[in-house]
């Protein structure tokens, strides 16, 4: 568990190139390393900068969390000399932050004397469960055909406009609420309305508590909240979905809860993650995909998991553009997934919902080992 950063004034620099949202700075000294977070000015705003690459000449090139309009070549920039922290902990329940941890829900700081870095390994494999069990979702087509195992990756897959925020939505209306650990929702790179929706439904549930003045307060809220959406910079949806991850860890390995993992959407994090291989000068892959795809994926998805101490169960939103499930995006995802449930455009367009196509969904505890002989015998046969 890291404290805040303290600054180390030596390790100034200065803005040399805007491109973007990749901003190249050149420092006297020596370089930071990849991955350290950088802090900047812009226009009275904290700017910060992760470290992408390192250029000849004393240069490293860097990608922006935020808008980077108004930053001017010159600019003193300082090193943290440390990652991207986020808060963790009992006080960010029941708030809304974004990428770098900062309040976005107008209710003053966070609070928080605990920080975690956003960047971690995977827990080693000595320290992780294999034990399987059911998570009951109250979705009678789920429950029965292809059921979630607690603590597993669930990846809910569809094209535009057949449900899967609501399916998400209506998980953690049944899940979240009867469910006694806490849930952390990430947003990447989807409408801000939805997360303005949900937040309301949250304080309408009691998942997020309220005080005496009807004020949201981290006492007795369920929830923590973590936005990158659709108007950020790629910087900021490529990295928020590891900002919400850090906390479900916090959670996980420090109190030793069951944590509910909500990511919506993981195509959103492909597609920031391409755009920004883009801007760093990277050739293409596969249908313009970033080249490090699945190595992108796989360090968010391996740190998604249960251990000795407490567990993760994720539910992941995946987009399939064009509803081409062999597309690499959501194609790189299904190997990491404990149960897919695909929802179908034509199933939709007959008014049922969740429009959940049973025979392309699976899952890996639908056998009579988990689920008992009887359940088994019945899935098979509808």
């Amino acid at each position: 568990m890291a404290t805040v950063p303290v600054l180390n004034q030596t390790t100034a620099g200065t803005v040399s190139q805007v491109i973007g949202a990749v901003v190249d700075v050149q420092f006297e000294g020596e370089l930071p390393a990849i991955l350290t977070a950088l802090e900047t000015d812009n226009n009275g705003n904290r700017l910060v900068l992760e470290v992408a690459q390192h250029l000849g000449e004393n240069t490293v090139r860097t990608i922006a969390m935020d808008g980077t309009d108004g930053l001017t070549r010159g600019q003193p920039v300082t090193s943290t000399g440390a990652q991207i922290s986020m808060p963790v902990g009992p006080k960010t329940l029941g708030r809304i932050m974004n990428v770098i941890g900062e309040p976005i829900d107008e209710m003053g700081p966070i609070g928080s004397d605990m920080f975690s870095p956003i960047h971690a390994e995977a827990p080693p494999f000595v320290e992780q469960s294999t034990e399987a069990a059911i998570l009951v979702t109250g979705i009678k087509v789920i429950d029965l055909l292809a059921p979630y195992a607690k603590g597993g990756k669930i990846g809910l897959f569809g094209g535009a406009g057949v449900g899967k925020t609501v399916l998400i939505q209506e998980l953690i209306n049944n899940i979240a609420k009867g469910h006694g650990g806490v849930s952390v929702f990430a947003g990447v790179g989807e409408r801000t309305r939805e997360g303005n929706d949900l937040y309301h439904e949250f304080l309408e549930a009691g998942v997020i508590a309220t005080d005496a003045d009807g004020k949201p307060t981290p006492e007795r809220s369920k929830v923590a909240l973590v936005f990158g959406q659709m108007n950020e910079p790629p910087g900021a949806r490529a990295r928020v979905a590891l900002s919400g991850l850090t906390q479900a860890e916090y959670f996980r390995d420090v109190e030793g809860q069951d944590v509910l993992f909500f990511v919506d959407n993981i195509f959103r994090f492909t597609q920031a993650g391409s755009e920004v291989s883009a801007l760093l000068g990277r050739i293409p892959s596969a249908v313009g995909y970033q080249p490090t795809l699945s190595t992108d994926m796989g360090a968010l998805q391996e740190r998604i998991t249960s251990t000795t101490k407490g567990s993760i169960t994720s539910v992941q939103a995946i987009y399939v553009p064009a509803d081409d499930l062999t597309d690499p995006a959501p194609a790189t995802s299904f190997a990491h997934l404990d149960a897919t449930t695909t929802l179908n455009r034509a199933i939709s367009e007959l008014g049922i919902y969740p429009a959940v196509d049973p025979l392309d969904s699976t899952s890996r505890v639908l056998e009579p080992r988990v689920v008992g002989q009887e359940h088994y015998e019945t899935a098979r046969k509808v």
